[in-house]
């Protein structure tokens, strides 16, 4: 079957579910970008993001057969990347700084202007704002990122994260107030 950008992502899940090898190279289009991106701001270290980008798009092949759509796509998989994450901590106490480079894809960095103080003023908001996201505790980070990358809202942060509504409602508001402060001097 075609895949268009009308299709859902749940009827491309159930289309993968079913065979369709071509649903699920659409998913992964469509979701791999934000998936990357929320691993790396998660864990820090661009080697265990792909090895846990890897993991959880394996998992999500080998749980095709069980999928049923029963909450939005993104909720599933960010579920498991969550769950691929605390198994992760785990087994590693330590983290690796995120840095900003002009090679990381899809980044903030990644975005080009004419001039060259406007760009020198973007790398700087853009290390700011990672500086700021690293400083923020793991549950305000995760609910941030999920909202951001994943597009996600409350309760699907909520359901990822196996939290009450309240509590990832809680921890968005506080990450969002900390980065605001942190950028003020930038409005």
């Amino acid at each position: 079957m075609a895949w268009n950008a009308d299709s859902s992502d749940e009827e491309l899940m159930l289309g993968y579910r079913n065979g369709d090898v071509g649903a699920f190279d659409e998913l992964y289009r469509r979701h791999k970008g934000g998936l990357y991106r929320y691993l790396l701001r998660q864990c820090r270290d661009a080697a265990a993001a792909a090895e846990l980008f890897q993991d959880i798009w394996m998992n999500l092949i080998r749980a095709r057969g069980t999928y049923e759509a029963t909450a939005k796509f993104t909720t599933y998989l960010y579920r498991l990347a969550h769950n691929r994450l605390v198994d992760h901590y785990r087994r590693s106490a330590h983290a690796v700084n995120l840095s900003v480079d002009d090679q990381e894809p899809d980044g903030l960095a990644a975005i080009q202007y004419d001039q060259p103080d406007a760009r020198y003023e973007r790398k700087q908001r853009a290390a700011r704002l990672l500086e700021l996201l690293e400083a923020l505790p793991e549950v305000q980070r995760e609910a941030f990122v999920l909202q951001h990358e994943g597009g996600m809202s409350v309760e699907e942060i909520a359901a990822a994260t196996g939290v009450s509504r309240e509590t990832a409602k809680s921890r968005l508001r506080y990450a969002l107030a900390k980065l605001r402060l942190g950028m003020s001097e930038w409005r």
